[in-house]
């Protein structure tokens, strides 16, 4: 029954006898803990210590059923290429070994290895997986069409994370603690302004309004800006408005008035001449 247990402990390790205590490039082997370090590029920056702590549980019950992959960085060195929450859940499980499997990384690779391993879980936030991606790109100089071939998504996929990027941080960090959803913030990257953006925002958190009705909103909002604003006929003391601008400045002078109470001056110079006749007037105190 002990031997039993001992075999369970060691997880994987325990069927892989053949691997032995020598290092092979490419070959699975149990490597202690201790002597494997956390990988530098490591893109997620949030783990939830309740799932970590739930693998940890499984893990000193069954040991680990996937290895992680790391590769050799000195004499009985290591570096974690991917599987960061087993390694993290292993450190809390106090296994002194862990199965892995060692192979031959740059750092450039090791980089893009570990970005395109994440951008495929399951568990990254939106802005976590944009990142991703955009380091991808800075990095690693990947072009989009390359990185739709490594990570198995369409073009339009990733564009559409990397758009993400340029809302405000506000919406931003409630994509990232799921108080917005990927949809919503599609939505709102469609608005121009920051400031409507984040209104829309803040209408989302105090309304509960789902993504088709801020999709109709920012619809609405589009229309309105495209509507040219209709011309409001010149009231007399507009019209007499316009004649003593243009004697005091002497020249054609045209008022354009708006129904909303906006509206245009243009003035209009016939020479270089006349240009700084104007300027002279306009700008004498």
């Amino acid at each position: 029954m002990n031997a039993k247990k001992n075999v369970l402990g060691r997880g994987l390790g325990a069927l892989m006898e053949d691997a032995g205590n020598k290092h092979e490039e490419g070959r699975f082997r149990d490597i202690p803990i201790e002597q494997i370090e956390a990988n530098p590029y490591q893109p997620r920056t949030k783990f939830d210590q309740e799932s970590l702590d739930e693998l940890a549980s499984s893990i000193k019950r069954l040991g680990i059923i996937q290895p992680i992959t790391v590769r050799k960085t000195g004499e009985s060195k290591y570096q974690l290429i991917s599987g960061e929450r087993r390694y993290r859940a292993s450190l809390i499980a106090e296994l002194e070994t862990i199965p892995a499997y060692v192979r031959e990384s740059g750092d450039n690779e090791m980089l893009e290895m570990a970005l395109v391993e994440n951008i495929q879980r399951e568990d990254l936030d939106s802005i976590e997986i944009a990142l991703s991606y955009k380091r991808l790109i800075e990095e690693c100089k990947l072009t989009q069409e390359e990185m739709s071939e490594r990570v198995g998504k369409k073009r339009t996929t990733i564009t559409n994370y990397l758009r993400l990027l340029k809302l405000p941080p506000e919406i931003q960090l409630g994509l990232r603690e799921n108080r917005i959803s990927m949809g919503h913030a599609r939505a709102i990257i469609n608005v121009e302004d920051p400031e409507t953006q984040i209104m829309l925002f803040e209408q989302i958190l105090r309304y509960d309004f789902s993504v088709r009705r801020i999709e109709e909103i920012v619809r609405d909002l589009s229309s309105k800006q495209q509507e040219p604003k209709k011309s409001k006929k010149k009231s007399p003391s507009m019209k007499e408005a316009r004649k003593k601008i243009s004697a005091y400045l002497g020249c054609k002078v045209t008022i354009s008035p708006r129904d909303d109470g906006s509206g245009k001056i243009s003035l209009s110079y016939e020479s270089e001449k006349d240009f700084r006749l104007l300027f002279e007037k306009l700008t004498k105190r």
